[in-house]
């Protein structure tokens, strides 16, 4: 078995579902994960919006345009004459959704996933039923069946061994060998429908090679492999051929958007290689992530945006680490807010954190707890691992840096934009 997984980028349109089907033709013992097509997840973002604030007629309007654009799609494909009854079902089940809740502020979060969840279960039925057409028999997986999740959701994480007996279920005794299901989205013990956080189709693929014991898996996406810096900002970016599974959690943790950050682990316990593949040309080697690799020997530089920089000053001055650390964590992760720079004097700690709907509760809960807390937005975290001179004389002494850490093998730091 070998597991494909496909973004949103891939599929945003026909040419692009095309090309899919190009790549996995004549493939056997296949499983694709895809992801919401386009921009999906963020039309249904707004939807969610609309809802929060009680506008069903926004809701609706947003849901239209989804549908028209989904339709293009279709029509493109298959024929304006042709309908898929079980896209236009998820339709109206997205529709009744808005109509019947009668939302609550403190259910935010499961109704989030369960609106946001829409975008892989429309994708996968076009393209299950496109596949079906164009010679690739395959069976169509509800990944909220097959994976069994913690019960938490926006970012949740799967329940391998659960997972196993559910998945295997799910394409036992079947006539075919390609299988298609859902990236980002599981199942919680109570029925209700999770996410494993934004982007979190990576993880889903990966959780599917460990349970079926895959021998690669492949995330085809637009670029021609893993590249040490976003060329965008850093004009320099140079692919990197070999990676090794600590350095890619380490780019992930990061913050680079090649690969989600839960997305090694799985792969690692089974030591499963993960090609980073060019959408464009299925023939192209990309870059392969392995356990055999030493280490990367291109400086790796990822900056991340949409953070927010907490100061916290103990008002009794008790020392930080010793009595107050840990409440501080479990209020970020009741929160669910992801913290990736701790910095920390006697009484003071610095949390540069990702942004998110909870940081003010947060903040109130901290200052409850003895904190004076000051919130930094509109700021961004740099990393460049295995730095050197050059590199560390043009970045170490930039003004705009509020704090920065340095070891042998990275330099980081938080500024303003």
């Amino acid at each position: 078995m070998k597991v494909y997984k496909f973004g949103g980028a891939s599929v945003k349109n026909a040419q692009g579902v095309r090309n899919l089907l190009d790549i996995v033709s004549g493939e056997q013992e296949l499983f694709i994960i895809v992801s919401a097509m386009g921009k999906t997840t963020n039309a249904l973002e707004g939807v969610f919006s609309a809802m929060q604030q009680g506008d069903e007629a926004a809701a609706m309007e947003r849901i239209d345009a989804s549908y028209a654009y989904h339709r293009e799609i279709i029509d493109e494909l298959m024929g304006a004459d042709r309908t898929i009854k079980d896209v236009d079902n998820l339709f109206e089940q997205l529709r009744n959704t808005v109509r019947n809740t009668h939302y609550r502020a403190s259910d935010a979060e499961l109704w989030y996933d369960t609106i946001v969840a829409f975008g892989e279960l429309i994708s996968t039925t076009i393209i299950s039923n496109y596949l079906n057409g164009h010679g690739v028999a395959n069976r169509w997986v509800d990944m909220r069946r097959a994976f069994l999740t913690e019960q938490r959701h926006k970012d949740a994480n799967v329940n391998i061994a659960a997972t196993e007996v559910r998945l295997k279920r799910e394409i036992a005794d079947s006539d075919v060998s390609v299988f298609v299901g859902q990236g980002f989205i599981g199942g919680a013990p109570d029925g209700t429908t999770t996410t494993l956080g934004r982007e979190g189709s990576d993880y889903s693929a990966a959780i599917v090679a460990n349970v079926l014991d895959a021998e690669s898996m492949s995330v085809w996406k637009d670029v021609d492999g893993i590249l040490n810096a976003d060329p965008k900002i850093f004009p320099d970016a140079r692919k990197i051929e070999r990676l090794n599974y600590m350095d890619t959690i380490e780019m992930a943790y990061s913050g680079a958007q090649i690969i989600h950050p839960k997305t090694i682990k799985p792969l690692q316990q089974k030591s499963i290689p993960l090609y980073v593949r060019p959408f464009g040309d299925k023939h192209a080697s990309g870059s392969v992530i392995t356990g055999d690799v030493e280490r990367a020997y291109e400086p790796i530089m990822i900056q991340k945006s949409n953070q927010v920089l907490l100061k916290l000053h103990s008002r009794d001055l008790s020392f930080v680490l010793e009595e107050k650390f840990a409440k501080v964590f479990n209020t970020l992760e009741s929160h669910r807010i992801k913290t990736n720079i701790v910095h920390n004097s006697a009484v003071d700690l610095y949390l540069s954190v990702d942004s998110s709907w909870h940081i003010d509760d947060a903040r109130l809960e901290l200052e409850g707890e003895g904190f004076d807390v000051e919130k930094i937005e509109d700021v961004e975290m740099v990393t460049i691992r295995y730095y050197n001179d050059e590199l560390y004389r043009r970045y170490a002494f930039d003004e705009r840096i509020i704090i920065k850490q340095v070891t042998p093998d990275s330099l980081r730091f938080v500024r303003h934009k």
